[in-house]
């Protein structure tokens, strides 16, 4: 190695050192300096975190380019937080604040932290797998010329060994084998030790196989130089052989236990095959348990070779063998995954780095004047601390309105894909940024016109072989570069994960696009969690759920959807819409494109129906404001009304039906039309939430609707979805509430057997608005 790579080892290596020091220092402060006003454990994970120091290190400040995008294991926050504060880029208020209120944060999080975070980390596993979809949201932007093929970065994920027993990781890795992805890495602490217990034996060489398989690069780092040295000499092959057999349990203890006890344990397996003991005695127990923990995830040599390697586009998998702990006083412990260090512990850490007392918080404290000036201008040159803040993407022009698709009778799904259909073809650039994507029901959500027109996103060039063959298909799919429709496997976590990749472009690759998943209804439950990280990072997406409800009929109760309106309502950064007609989709529609781009908008969920019914007539266009605010009246109340129906979506008929029928006995009956529940509800509780704090008494938009009303009006609500989605209307103004809904599982059957056997019918409305005056 020349002089250079001397001097670039030994400053990663005081970087390692630094990392290790400063993420434990931020969590020890947090736990024990810190005033504790609930007497609550903060946390912070320093074993974690220092299984990781030297990967990040290297990475950090070697290996990674400006253009690069990292998803930062979650246990390693505080090594971030750590290298930003050595760039300058954190705050020393914030590290001092971590895991407290409005300081950094416990996982690294793109909308909560001050410093620049690419891809948020937290629920295990997602972290990883939406750098595969990056990686392929990437090649899409180079593909229709919104990125040069020079400027593509890596998308690296960072995780812990135990992440890979998450199965959205394998969803995830046969989706990217499908689609040839490139340009990611993944790298493993493989440190063998999760919260309850080490890591199982069998696994050792399974992961290998499994990535090897789909298409990666395997690049192994298990021993470090000092190892790797000694393995050479006589006597080291026998070492070698003794830890590549070595239980994870077994080595976990000897870690913890020390010299002495390797030693102990060495000899009594080993120590008589040749020239073993004399290479055991030329190590001191100091010197013999670097030795054993010198593992290739702690080398800086090591990973400066491996990173270097792999400087291709391949997908490559790096697991790094690490110690759990590595450098703390609890080092290999089954139980120091939330463990940790006490005062005189952290003190005696302090000491062995020569940092004074009161220095703790200096970036570069324990080193001397030349040595402290050297490592920060090395910090200054390296290549990541070049790159610049993001900018803002332009935001996509949209069309004032978006034409309505014309028919007596329609349903919301179909009049979805007639105006996506429509959108392609106007020529209008809002759609030549939108992609699409579905988990395997492109067809049965009615996107298939839009991808007949626009094509399948592929890199390589897809022919449709039955359309070569002059086979009659409805679907002329083939696939290009120019394709807008990412097609997927049926697997909701790979849809919501493509959905977030899709819906960071703008932040990520400074180029906005215009994401719109479809699915069942039903299974937005299945990939739920994902739907709440690509939420949580404030990614920008339309989601089209559909169909829904029992209205799906003879599909029965597995394919019938209950809780996801309450889903709709209960997620933060997703708006939900329920539209019953037409005209209202293609006006929300309209909204939605332009509050995906707006700086204080987020993603909007629409929820659809197959049921195709009759389409109102319309005098003018009053209600079109009220319905993207959550609702209008379909039929205003008279001032002496004594109730109202309040309905939601695909059971507009049965609605309009009753209040015919009970229209001539109850003169002025309301019928109020719900859009959108969750901004009804979301109104009426931000009015509460101003009148606490004092700010000024503006009704909400549910106040002012049922204002219509007299106070003692009762209502009637109904929706084709749990009955608490609209039951708390009857808080608004104290009102007498019978609420109509599915409140258990479905079964096969047509809509009148349906709608009757779970009182969705004209009949049980009635009923329910007689209720009201028992």
């Amino acid at each position: 190695m020349d002089i250079e790579g001397v001097a670039r080892v030994d400053a990663l290596d005081m970087l390692d050192t630094r990392l290790r020091w400063l993420s434990s220092w931020t969590i020890h402060n947090a736990n024990h300096l810190r005033e504790s006003r609930d007497g609550l454990k903060v946390g912070g994970h320093q074993a974690s975190c220092a299984s990781m120091t030297a990967i990040m290190a290297v990475l950090y400040f070697h290996a990674l380019r400006p253009q690069d995008k990292v998803a930062v294991k979650p246990h390693a926050g505080p090594v971030l937080h750590a290298i930003e504060y050595l760039m300058g880029r954190q705050s020393l208020d914030q590290l001092k604040a971590f895991r407290g209120f409005g300081g950094a944060q416990s996982y690294p999080s793109r909308t909560k932290d001050k410093i620049r975070v690419d891809f948020s980390t937290g629920s295990v596993g997602l972290g990883v797998a939406v750098t595969a979809f990056a990686s392929l949201v990437q090649d899409y932007l180079v593909a229709h010329g919104a990125m040069q093929e020079a400027d593509m970065g890596r998308m690296v994920a960072l995780m812990g060994d135990a992440e890979l027993d998450e199965g959205n990781i394998y969803e995830c890795l046969i989706e990217g084998y499908k689609h040839d992805i490139r340009n990611c890495w993944w790298i493993v602490d493989y440190n063998r030790q999760s919260l309850d217990a080490t890591t199982a034996d069998r696994m050792f060489n399974r992961f290998d196989d499994i990535f090897r398989t789909c298409g990666w690069r395997v690049i192994t780092l298990k021993h470090g130089k000092l190892q790797q040295a000694t393995f050479a000499r006589p006597g080291g092959s026998a070492i070698a052989a003794w830890i590549d057999n070595c239980p994870n349990a077994d080595f976990a203890a000897l870690t913890y236990q020390g010299g002495a006890v390797w030693r102990e344990r060495l000899m009594a397996d080993i120590g008589k095959e040749p020239h073993v003991a004399k290479l055991l005695g030329s190590f001191d127990d100091e010197a013999l348990e670097r030795l054993m923990t010198n593992l290739g995830g702690h080398c800086i040599e090591t990973l400066i070779e491996a990173f270097d390697a792999a400087s291709d586009t391949l997908p490559t998998m790096f697991i790094a063998y690490t110690v759990k702990g590595f450098g703390l006083p609890f080092a290999g412990h089954k139980d120091n995954h939330a463990g940790l260090m006490n005062p005189t512990q952290i003190a005696t850490l302090r000491g062995s780095l020569g940092i004074a007392e009161g220095d703790e918080w200096l970036p570069f404290a324990g080193l001397g004047e030349n040595a402290a000036s050297q490592l920060r201008a090395f910090v200054e040159r390296s290549p990541l601390a070049q790159r610049d803040a993001a900018s803002a993407a332009p935001a996509v022009d949209t069309p004032a309105s978006l034409p309505v698709p014309e028919g007596a009778e329609q349903s919301t799904q179909a009049a979805f894909g007639r105006i996506l259909l429509d959108l392609a073809k106007s020529g209008h650039p809002l759609a030549d940024r939108i992609v699409t994507t579905s988990p395997d029901v492109t067809v049965s959500t009615n996107l298939g016109a839009f991808v007949n027109q626009r094509g399948l996103f592929r890199r390589g060039e897809l022919r449709d072989v039955f359309r070569a063959a002059n086979i009659p298909s409805p679907q002329k799919w083939s696939g290009h570069g120019a394709g807008q429709h990412m097609e997927l496997g049926i697997a909701e976590n790979n849809l919501f994960l493509m959905l977030a990749a899709l819906g960071l472009a703008a932040p990520l690759f400074g180029t906005r696009l215009i994401p719109i998943g479809t699915v069942y209804d039903p299974f937005i439950a299945r990939g739920l969690d994902a739907l709440n990280y690509a939420c949580y990072q404030d990614a920008r997406f339309l989601l089209v759920a559909t169909p829904s409800g029992v209205t799906l009929g003879p599909e029965g109760g597995a394919h019938q959807s209950i809780n996801s309106p309450l889903i709709g309502m209960g997620q933060p950064g997703l708006t939900y819409y329920e539209p019953a007609f037409a005209d209202e989709l293609a006006h929300i529609m309209g909204h939605a494109f332009r509050h995906i781009q707006a700086p204080d908008g987020g993603s909007v969920y629409l929820r659809l129906t197959t049921r195709a019914i009759e389409q109102v007539a319309r005098d003018d266009d009053d209600w079109k404001e009220d319905a993207l605010r959550g609702g209008y009246w379909l039929r205003r109340p008279s001032a002496n009304a004594e109730a109202a129906i309040v309905f939601t979506g695909a059971l507009a008929p049965e609605a309009l039906e009753a209040w015919a029928s009970m229209i001539d006995d109850l003169p002025g009956l309301g019928l109020l039309n719900v859009t959108s529940p969750d901004l009804l509800h979301r109104g009426w509780t931000a009015h509460s939430a101003a009148r606490w704090a004092g700010r000024p008494n503006v009704p909400s938009h549910v106040e002012a609707l049922l204002a219509a009303l007299p106070e003692k009006a009762g209502l009637v609500t109904i929706i084709d979805g749990s009955p608490s989605t609209l039951s708390w209307l009857g808080g608004v103004r104290g009102a007498r509430v019978r609420a109509l809904g599915v409140d258990r599982f479905g079964q096969t059957g047509d809509l009148p057997d349906l709608y009757r056997a779970y009182r969705l019918d004209p009949a049980a409305i009635v009923e329910a608005t007689a209720e009201l005056f028992v």
